[in-house]
């Protein structure tokens, strides 16, 4: 697949999760809607891109069957005590997204796992929020890929 297909397959990821934790869809629910109605679609005039639904359900099934220990990790790495239940809810699962792939998803370099975030985190934000998303994901890079990090 396509870098662009794994591109959207990440922001497919944080859209679904926003989804689950808003409406409380489970996540079969979220896996039929997502590539059935979404996925290279147009939806009233808006054309969602096609993604690729491995790297798609790969992220979200690993985010929500790793969440405690993704979460316990944000949380430490978030500055001056700010909880992560405490952050908006497409951060918080951009955050999630990105821990998720820094710890499980080896095969994919720890630059572009904190870009592709910084770049969904600007979609949806201004520049301030990007920043925090890409510190918070640096700062777990460096517990979670060490070697990667002195390659620099």
């Amino acid at each position: 697949m396509s870098v662009e297909q794994r591109s959207n397959a990440r922001l497919a990821v944080v859209q679904a999760l926003y989804q689950m934790e808003v409406a409380g869809k489970g996540l079969n629910d979220i896996f039929a809607e997502f590539e059935t109605h979404w996925m290279g679609r147009e939806i009233e005039g808006e054309q969602y891109k096609p993604a690729e639904v491995g790297f798609f359900r790969d992220i979200l099934q690993g985010v929500l069957d790793e969440q405690v220990m993704i979460d316990r990790e944000i949380d430490a790495a978030l500055q001056g005590g700010w909880p992560l239940a405490r952050i908006e809810t497409v951060m918080r699962a951009i955050l999630r997204a990105g821990a998720y792939e820094l710890h499980k998803r080896k095969d994919v370099p720890m630059r572009v796992v904190i870009k592709e975030y910084v770049d969904v985190a600007g979609a949806f934000f201004g520049p301030a929020e990007s920043g925090m998303i890409n510190a918070v994901l640096d700062r777990l890079a460096r517990q979670t890929r060490p070697k990667e990090m002195t390659k620099d």
